[in-house]
């Protein structure tokens, strides 16, 4: 059993948002935030995209997504699950998105690309 995570401590553990998620989604991440290279960005957002299909839509691990599936329509998200991506997103990537933002998104596709949009879109660090 491990232990319980110590937010008040200084030397605190830090929260790995990707912990659960295969080793090649924490590697394309962790490429991105040490180098800024976005190659593994898709990587990681259909990842994020397919932990919050409903588990009773849910297509084979094996199988891709495809690009043109419609996140509600096809992979079965209801609104909660297009909320619970979207704060996903903010957090792993430390971008702000809008209702107005995300309601202009439907396909797996949109998805990956107005992803790489937000990015690009803050100051460099």
């Amino acid at each position: 059993m491990s232990e319980p995570t110590d937010y008040t401590s200084p030397t605190r553990r830090v929260h790995d948002p990707l912990a659960k998620f295969p080793r090649e989604v924490r590697h394309a991440y962790a490429d991105f935030k040490s180098t800024g290279d976005t190659s593994g960005l898709d990587t990681v957002v259909l990842a994020v995209v397919r932990d919050f299909i409903p588990r009773h839509v849910a297509p084979p691990a094996d199988q891709p997504l495809p690009e043109n599936a419609k996140l509600m329509a096809d992979l079965g998200y209801d609104s909660l699950a297009i909320a619970e991506t979207v704060f996903f997103l903010e957090d792993l990537f430390d971008v702000k998105i809008s209702n107005e933002e995300i309601m202009k998104v439907s396909t797996v596709a949109e998805l990956r690309a107005f992803v790489r949009a937000k990015l690009a879109e803050r100051p460099a660090q």
